[in-house]
């Protein structure tokens, strides 16, 4: 496993914080790969039967875009945090599908932060997420909340 040094601890998580990561092209093959292993609709494995569906074409599952946008959060945030995990999402919307060749940038904002009354050397974070794809468009949505460690506690 790879060290990284911890740059934010829960005290850094001021609301209004943002930090923007990606971009991340969304290729044929890994929507398919994944599709079929995960989520095989018809709409994300089937190149010709996809055509005729409501989207027109293959679509990434939002599952795939989930694991994805998390991949960049981790690479642009997470990893250099004293994050403890999550105790769950608020929401996650899909607001358009993410066709092959679209390129997604995540921006995440903090929104809110709270002391853990159950732990005092913990705090937590509600981060919201916003993707948008290379014509700028608003393709998904997501707010959750995050456990990190303070600094005083370590």
């Amino acid at each position: 496993m790879k060290k990284h040094d911890i740059l934010y601890y829960w005290e850094d998580l001021q609301p209004g914080l943002k930090f923007e990561m990606g971009p991340k092209v969304f290729s044929l093959d890994e929507i398919l790969e994944f599709a079929n292993k995960y989520d095989p609709q018809p709409f994300h494995i089937d190149v010709e039967g996809a055509k005729n569906s409501i989207y027109g074409g293959i679509i990434a599952s939002g599952w795939h875009t989930c694991a994805v946008l998390f991949r960049l959060l981790c690479d642009g945030f997470i990893l250099n945090s004293a994050s403890v995990g999550s105790p769950g999402m608020e929401s996650i919307r899909w607001i358009k599908p993410v066709y092959p060749g679209d390129s997604l940038t995540l921006t995440v904002e903090v929104m809110q932060t709270k002391e853990m009354k159950s732990n005092p050397s913990l705090g937590m974070a509600l981060t919201r997420w916003e993707a948008k794809n290379q014509h700028d468009a608003l393709v998904m949505t997501l707010e959750g909340w995050g456990m990190y460690r303070k600094r005083s506690s370590v």
